[in-house]
């Protein structure tokens, strides 16, 4: 029976794609899951899997062309079936209701062989092309319902749980663990005759380079050379950012395919531009073979490690310290610490904080008072919202409220978009909200990222306070130290001095010098200042 080759959907926003490139030709034998075709969109390009094994026999959609999402661009038929002529007729008509995205799949699944359904790696946004299987939920033989959480991923943006497609028994487990694949790739079968298999596929080989002794300076490579070898936009821009040539790094991913897990592990092996220059490879030398699983280190223990011990990153924690890393070297850091005098929005919280609680359903904590006080000073200084491309300044249209959220295993930063429209009920019930499903593995992508300014409290831990390394590609972050009582001098309308006890605490603005100045940092601290010892605003 023949197979439908699609044009996949690669985001919530991707209405189309071009075919850049096909890597068969009608009469190929083609395995499944195999990259069949390259594609390119307006924000990635991508190796798109067969979706069921065969010979390639017609190619509806020629390369250079640019077709809706759905529509047919390839027939594969069963090993054996006659192949058709290439057609280079007008793109195909797309499928008049398109394939619904679910939290399982974002790309059009595979048909399942036999009667059993795979269980596919999901896209967990439009920039993830992989992710990490951290903990499977169920075992092989358990029974499963529809969307009950079945297993747990890692991707660059957000840990999630990834629910069951179908109600049945886990027949299959194909992907251990600790190992990081390519979307839609096949990780498990429920139902079906499939064997209680939970081994890992081997890895690909990489090629072979030749050693060379290391140049006495760095130096930057070509941009050719990086350009050429298959890779992501984003694996292009963390090699172009740390002045790294791709051809020295060995790709894992589908046809040697090099991820993003590869570039970063060669970065902390070798640092930026300081590895050896690579022989180039002959042109005849043979591709590496796909891999479909690439085993990772597992994720770190949440109990502390004996003394003397050697525990490997887990995933969430390479990408917070490449991620740290890229910071500092992108921004301009400088820090500003302001005293806030908190004691009449301390007094304002002890008198309605249980009234608030029966109102509204959630706790009044400080946070809400804070993060609506930067609002409406962010409203007021739009160059503190705004952030640098290329060599200009975009001035966001919106508040993307940041919220770091400390976690067990590391440290998300869930965003409340659209915050300036939000009352301080609106505000105080999204931190609670995003808070509770990041501790739960309950976000999802586009909760993860988009933020135009971050607040952090460390303050919570008993600090004075920090200063925060400001989360790209923002150019401000907020710092909240601890709420302490301390003596201060009070003046009172008549000019008198006096001492009294107050509760103080501490705000610092970690901003990026290339875009704003220390007087705009200083006036828009003393504007937060002034908003918050003047409190005014309705709690509701």
């Amino acid at each position: 029976m023949p197979t439908d080759v699609i044009m996949p959907q690669m985001g919530e926003s991707i209405f189309e794609g071009t075919i850049t490139k096909w890597l068969k030709k009608p009469g190929d034998s083609v395995q499944r899951d195999e990259p069949l075709f390259e594609i390119s969109t307006d924000k990635v390009d991508a190796e798109i899997p067969s979706p069921a094994a065969g010979v390639l026999s017609e190619i509806k959609i020629p390369e250079g062309t640019t077709v809706q999402i759905n529509t047919v661009v390839g027939v594969i038929n069963e090993a054996g079936a006659a192949t058709a002529e290439v057609s280079v007729s007008e793109p195909s008509a797309p499928k008049t209701e398109p394939a619904a995205e679910s939290p399982s799949a974002s790309a059009p699944a595979p048909a399942a062989a036999g009667p059993g359904t795979d269980v596919i790696m999901p896209q967990m946004g439009e920039s993830i092309f992989e992710g990490t299987i951290t903990k499977w939920l169920k075992q092989v033989g358990d029974a499963v319902q529809r969307d009950e959480p079945l297993f747990e991923i890692s991707t660059d943006k957000v840990d999630a749980e990834i629910p069951s497609p179908a109600a049945g028994v886990l027949s299959e487990i194909k992907v251990p663990a600790g190992t990081t694949v390519q979307i839609n790739t096949v990780v498990g079968v429920i139902g079906g005759t499939a064997g209680a298999s939970a081994a890992p596929a081997a890895p690909a080989p990489t090629p072979a380079k030749a050693e060379t002794a290391p140049a006495a300076a760095p130096v930057a490579p070509a941009a050719s050379a990086s350009e050429n070898v298959r890779s992501s936009p984003l694996v292009r821009k963390i090699a172009k950012d740390n002045n790294l040539d791709l051809g020295q790094v060995g790709g894992t991913g589908a046809g040697g395919r090099i991820t993003k897990t590869d570039v970063l592990g060669f970065l902390e092996k070798h640092g930026a531009a300081s590895a050896p220059p690579a022989v180039a490879v002959p042109a005849s030398a043979p591709a590496p073979q796909p891999a479909a699983a690439k085993p990772v280190a597992p994720a770190a223990p949440a109990t502390p490690s004996l003394p003397g011990e050697l525990v490997p990153l887990s995933r969430m924690r390479s990408i917070i310290a490449q991620r740290m890393v890229d910071s500092k070297h992108t921004n301009a850091h400088v820090h500003t610490v302001f005293k806030i005098d908190f004691s009449r929005i301390v007094k304002i919280r002890e008198k309605e904080k249980s009234k608030y609680e029966q109102r509204n359903g959630v706790k009044l904590t400080y946070m809400p008072f804070i993060s609506r006080a930067v609002i409406a000073t962010l409203r007021k200084m739009p160059i503190v919202n705004a952030s640098m491309e290329g060599d200009a300044i975009r001035y966001h249209q919106n508040i993307n409220l940041g919220i770091a959220v400390a976690l067990d295993w590391g440290l998300i930063v869930p965003v409340i978009k659209q915050a300036e429209e939000r009352s301080f009920v609106g505000v105080a019930r999204a931190i609670a909200d995003l808070a509770d499903r990041a501790r739960n593995k309950k976000l999802k992508p586009d909760e993860v990222g988009s933020g135009t300014f971050t607040i952090t409290n460390p303050g919570i831990f008993g600090e004075q306070f920090g200063t925060p390394i400001i989360n790209q590609p923002e150019s401000a972050i907020l710092g909240v130290g601890g709420l302490f009582k301390e003596p201060a001098v009070i003046t009172d309308d008549s000019g008198t001095d006096s001492i009294a006890i107050r509760h103080m605490i501490h705000l610092t603005l970690g901003f990026d010098h290339r875009i704003i100045d220390g007087a705009d940092a200083g006036k828009f601290m003393a504007e937060v200042k002034k908003y918050l010892e003047n409190w005014s605003e309705d709690i509701g």
